[in-house]
């Protein structure tokens, strides 16, 4: 399983982002590019699994620490 490396306002600005390009895809039916507004995907499911594989490779960890 990934580690989880995006949290906090970082999860809550991914899904916003997500949901929001997701919503553009179906409300500008007669956009010539509307496929586009499906790379909303990313960052919704980023969000919700708390994981980023970019973060990963370059090290960047926006959770909390557990102790």
């Amino acid at each position: 399983m990934l580690a989880q490396n995006v949290g906090g306002i970082d999860r809550i600005l991914r899904i916003v982002v997500g949901l929001a390009l997701i919503a553009g895809f179906f409300l500008n039916a007669e956009a010539s590019m509307r496929w586009l507004y499906l790379i909303g995907i990313i960052p919704l499911a980023t969000g919700l699994m708390q994981t980023c594989p970019l973060y990963s490779l370059i090290g960047v960890n926006t959770c909390r620490v557990k102790k």
